[in-house]
């Protein structure tokens, strides 16, 4: 089952800032088409580039009660290395913790757990494996996730909002949903992307579900899952090479027999090194949370 066929994503639009000073104002914005042309110019370009790209991800996923409890917990740091056809990762450091009876108790060995049944344990595996590791994406992201890519943007319908401050930066504000299926392939999402206007790199992309689940699924299986939010940030690192900084999501999920969990994620991708020269890629300061 694909990550878009188990979860259901949105995002809570990140709110305009006051009126940004001349010195900072966009210029005026090229056709819409020249601009998204440009954008997947440069991530087929940023995948090339990442083919040398050592990296270390620190993940973070929490699943919360109804009451906001903590439930489970788990810390991953993995090193993060290129292969032929995508990435692999090696687990550096690992902490978890689950509750029981009123208390936090630590576990330190990925896939623990301490009963039969187990539902937290089985949900935060399949979490970690579907969302963070896509083994054909370089920096860990299911590239269907985000139509960047010129493939991908076929099938949506993007319009041009005009110019946005992002982090005291101007950014061209993007929109888009899906287009009209063609040959019975329906895009899942709608959302926003915040384009750096001199280098025509995405800086901010935030997306959700355009549909609602079918309500025969939700029927037969007794699941609803509650739209929060998901994004993805993007920082420029050394040498012209723009990568994902921080990935995450939160949304809410209720089974029919009384299960329900309050779900956060997130991670955060830095000490960038080439491999072929060991020279280190770091972000300016501030730039991991645009």
């Amino acid at each position: 089952m694909t990550v878009v066929g188990r979860l259901r994503f949105s995002f809570a639009v990140v709110p305009a800032a006051i009126c940004l000073p001349a010195a900072a104002q966009c210029p005026a914005p090229p056709p819409l088409e020249e601009i998204l042309a440009r954008v997947a110019d440069n991530q087929e370009r940023a995948v090339e580039a990442r083919r040398t790209i050592v990296y270390q991800q620190r993940v973070l996923v929490r699943l919360l009660r109804a009451n906001g409890k903590l439930a489970r917990e788990e810390r991953r740091v993995y090193l993060v290395t290129p292969t032929p056809a995508g990435s692999e990762r090696k687990l550096e450091l690992f902490e978890g913790r689950y509750e029981r009876n009123g208390r936090l108790l630590p576990y330190d060995t990925p896939g623990f757990k301490y009963k039969d049944l187990d539902l937290d344990g089985d949900l935060i595996d399949s979490l970690t494996d579907g969302l963070i590791h896509g083994r054909k994406a370089r920096d860990g992201i299911a590239a269907d996730l985000f139509p960047l890519a010129r493939r991908e943007q076929r099938g949506y319908h993007f319009t041009l909002e005009g110019c946005r401050p992002l982090a005291s930066k101007p950014a061209y504000h993007l929109r888009f949903q899906p287009g009209k299926p063609s040959r019975g392939d329906s895009k899942p999402w709608a959302g926003e992307v915040y384009v750096d206007p001199k280098e025509f790199q995405p800086r901010l992309v935030s997306t959700r579900l355009a549909r609602n689940v079918p309500a025969a699924v939700r029927i037969l299986f007794g699941i609803r899952i509650r739209q929060l939010g998901f994004n993805v940030t993007f920082a420029k690192a050394g040498g012209g090479l723009w990568f994902p900084s921080t990935y995450g999501t939160e949304f809410g999920l209720t089974v029919l027999f009384g299960y329900r969990r309050n779900i956060t994620m997130s991670v955060v991708n830095s000490d960038f090194r080439r491999t072929a020269a060991e020279s280190t890629l770091t972000f300016p300061e501030g730039l991991a949370n645009p």
